[in-house]
């Protein structure tokens, strides 16, 4: 799952969607969009997997498909942050000035002032350090991810089935 993640961000990218304020709204939308249907693909897919290694005599009812989920979506979002951080520091380390500038652009097309644009983008530039965007981050693919799990749970679980005895 973090993989899939990191690798539509690195397409996008390699395709320039992370270098330019204007295009950086429609690679946000392609991220969340993507996002979410590789985290649907593999909490379903991991899920399922640990239910298939559960024995059909045994209950894996909604809290231990949820459990699954959640671990799946646990262990994702701390693969994440460590990606974030490589791609903030190594891979892109311009994609902060990116943000702002987008963030910045919006505002003034709102009719804000160049002063008041100004000094908001002070105080996010100090929210925007790389250790606190990793944060966000994992808080944000943590939250997503167990909506994900918490759905895809109810559809998972499966009850204990009565092993018949052949004589």
């Amino acid at each position: 799952m973090a993989i899939g993640s990191a690798l539509v961000v690195c397409a996008l990218y390699f395709l320039g969607y992370h270098e330019d304020a204007a295009k950086l709204g429609t690679a946000q939308l392609v991220q969340s969009i993507t996002g979410l249907a590789i985290g649907i693909t593999y909490v379903v897919l991991g899920t399922k997997e640990r239910r298939a290694a559960v024995p059909p005599t045994e209950d894996f009812g909604y809290g231990r498909a949820l459990g699954a989920g959640f671990m799946i979506v646990l262990f994702a979002s701390l693969m994440g942050v460590a990606f974030n951080l490589a791609y903030i520091t190594v891979i892109n380390p311009g994609y902060t000035e990116v943000v702002l500038q987008s963030q910045a652009d919006k505002m003034e097309a709102n009719g804000l002032s160049s002063d008041k644009v100004e000094q908001i983008t002070t105080m996010t530039r100090k929210m925007m350090h790389p250790a606190v965007q990793s944060a966000m981050g994992f808080l944000a693919g943590l939250f997503f991810g167990t909506l994900v799990a918490l759905v895809t749970a109810a559809f998972l679980k499966r009850p204990a089935t009565d092993e018949l005895v052949a004589t």
